[in-house]
């Protein structure tokens, strides 16, 4: 490699922290739970579903289930609000669900 082509890389390089940051990102879609979620979250209808919704479309719990929701909520890959006694959750952005589709692409690939 040549060395101009080695520093251009060193210089665009993420810091440590973000490259740690990223790591630990994409640890939390290494869970099959956190999967699921985020993949029935990204298929309902009007694009978030109560935890009640989550569990009985799993087939979980719903304290399996928020306890899920709660580190994907601590990722920002989910976001919620109240809805009187329920909480809906939902995709934080477009960005998750273009991850979660891509990667369904990628493993899909021949």
């Amino acid at each position: 490699m040549l060395q101009t082509e080695q520093m251009l890389i060193l210089q665009n390089m993420p810091s440590e922290e973000e490259m740690n940051d990223l790591a630990e990102l994409f640890k939390a879609f290494g869970d099959i739970t956190r999967m699921r979620i985020l993949y029935a979250l990204s298929a309902a209808e009007n694009g978030e579903l109560a935890v009640g919704e989550l569990a009985d479309a799993l087939g979980m719990t719903q304290s399996a289930v928020s306890h899920q929701l709660k580190i994907l909520k601590q990722f920002r890959l989910v976001g919620n609000r109240r809805e009187g006694k329920s909480i809906c959750y939902f995709l934080a952005d477009e960005h998750v669900r273009t991850i979660v589709d891509m990667g369904r692409e990628h493993i899909e690939e021949d």
